[in-house]
């Protein structure tokens, strides 16, 4: 016994250079391909295509894995911009998450100053053009390394659409999409670089829309019955509950639809609802409130009201093991530093900002890896990627694609997202996933322990039924 542990450890050493050698080779790949892969992420910025509608910016990243060998399969879980792509065969299966939808109303130019491509246009005010194209950059240059050493397993791209919303990635959990994988790696264009367990919030949001009668507003409104009145008077309503439910709840909406023309008593009229808690139950019980609200408003209002639940995702649920894993590599891969002309772009964008009091140092927000936290208390927002993080171990980092000090969703993040900065911090995000997805594939035992890390935070008793119910996926919510 004692020669064959003496032997393992005087193995240890060549296997450690072995692995050294082979993540050099990846990132070598990754920084020769970089001018390619920001190519990729600038042209979906411009598609600026939203939920359910992303067809060019799917497509060109199926064409890009296609192009490197991975088979792909389109259309999944009733999505015609969801897909699948993989490379290799058996176990394990590593999922690497692609994300490629923008918000509406964010059209900005790549410049430090508010300026529309179109008016009313969207933009990636949440950098899912570089999400989604760092994560299929990660899963080819692990394919590169997988065909060069005849290495066993699969790497898998999962493009999913409609984060923002529309829920895109629980349908392909219902359909149980992930049941063969081992772990699920994802990252998130952010303002700094770590591996941080954010408690995302459980979420779920609905069109409320209310049905009255159209009468002459002056002429006759006693025989018109308003719609809009129906929703005014549930987000009155709502609006005073505010104060009697747990104070980490979130509630937002936004009046979709309110009529045509003040002359015309409001016979259609539409509300956009989202609920938000760290837990799934109280988002449930909240929401039954809020149902209530809507039917009073409806019976006080004289107007009839139906509702479409739009979207609904879990709490994250966290993954220690994995997530320390990701945070070694991402101090391995390092942050970067601003060319002079990237950090006067980002001085002019923070000069733009509500709050300039109090903004991180612009030479070393890039460069510097914040402290990894297993157990952070903020409540921030929702994804569903934490639908994912229920049913098989998911880690994530943020890298810093973002101008420090700015707000998710807004014309600045749109602005930087389309510019070199967001595009160094893409490959920051490419090369942790790609060093993380290499490391499971050579060590079982940290997937092993995921797992049962897993099981353990699922409890007992788990059964996976989606926020969102049976529903169909909900291929028009972002269309007007």
């Amino acid at each position: 016994m004692r020669r064959l542990i003496i032997s393992f450890l005087c193995f240890l050493p060549a296997l450690a250079g072995a692995q050294n050698k082979d993540k050099k080779a990846i990132a070598a790949y990754l920084d020769q391909q970089t001018p390619a892969y920001t190519n990729i992420a600038k042209k979906i910025w411009g598609y600026a295509e939203v939920g359910y509608q992303e067809e060019k910016s799917s497509a060109l990243l199926q064409s890009t894995l296609q192009q490197e060998g991975f088979t792909v399969k389109a259309g999944i879980a009733g999505i015609p911009t969801a897909f699948v792509a993989s490379y290799g065969s058996g176990q394990p299966v590593i999922g690497i998450l692609a994300e490629y939808d923008a918000l509406p109303g964010l059209s900005q130019v790549a410049e430090p100053q508010q300026k529309a491509i179109q008016e009313g246009g969207a933009g990636h005010g949440c950098g899912h053009n570089l999400f989604g194209t760092a994560s299929v950059a990660a899963a080819i240059s692990v394919k590169n390394w997988l065909k060069d050493h005849n290495g066993k397993g699969t790497i898998r791209v999962y493009g999913c659409p409609a984060e923002e919303g529309g829920s895109g990635k629980v349908y392909m959990v219902r359909e149980g999409m992930f049941d063969d994988v081992s772990a699920v790696l994802h990252w998130h264009p952010g303002n700094d670089n770590a591996a941080t367990i954010y408690p995302w919030l459980s979420n779920k949001n609905a069109k409320f829309r209310f049905y009255g009668v159209a009468a002459h507003a002056a002429g006759s409104p006693d025989k018109g019955r308003s719609a809009l009145d129906g929703v005014e008077a549930m987000d009155y309503m709502v609006n005073m509950m505010r104060e009697h439910i747990p104070q980490e709840t979130r509630i937002h909406y936004v009046i979709t639809k309110g009529g045509d023309a003040p002359n015309v008593v409001p016979a259609f009229a539409e509300v956009y609802y989202y609920v938000r808690h760290p837990d799934m139950q109280v988002v449930k019980d909240v929401w039954a409130r809020l149902v209530k609200a809507a039917e009073g408003a409806a019976l006080g209002t004289g107007t009839r009201m139906n509702y479409e639940v739009i979207g609904g995702v879990y709490n994250m649920l966290p993954n220690e093991t994995l997530s320390k894993i990701m945070d070694s590599n991402l101090r391995q891969v390092g942050g970067f530093t601003y060319t002079s002309a990237e950090r006067e772009f980002a001085k002019k964008i923070q000069s733009t900002l509500i709050d300039t009091s109090k903004l991180p140092n612009l030479d070393t927000a890039t460069a510097t890896i914040q402290p990894f936290i297993s157990d952070k208390h903020d409540a921030i927002g929702s994804s569903d990627v934490a639908d994912v993080s229920w049913v098989t171990p998911t880690a994530g980092i943020t890298t810093a694609t973002f101008v420090p000090g700015s707000s998710g969703h807004s014309w600045q993040n749109v602005a930087a997202a389309g510019s070199s900065i967001g595009a160094k911090g893409m490959m920051v995000a490419a090369k942790t996933m790609a060093f993380t997805a290499y490391d499971l594939f050579n060590n079982p035992l940290a997937l092993e322990t995921a797992k049962a890390e897993l099981k353990k935070r699922q409890g007992p008793s788990f059964k996976y039924e989606a926020m969102l119910g049976n529903r169909a996926p909900a291929l028009d919510y972002r269309k007007k």
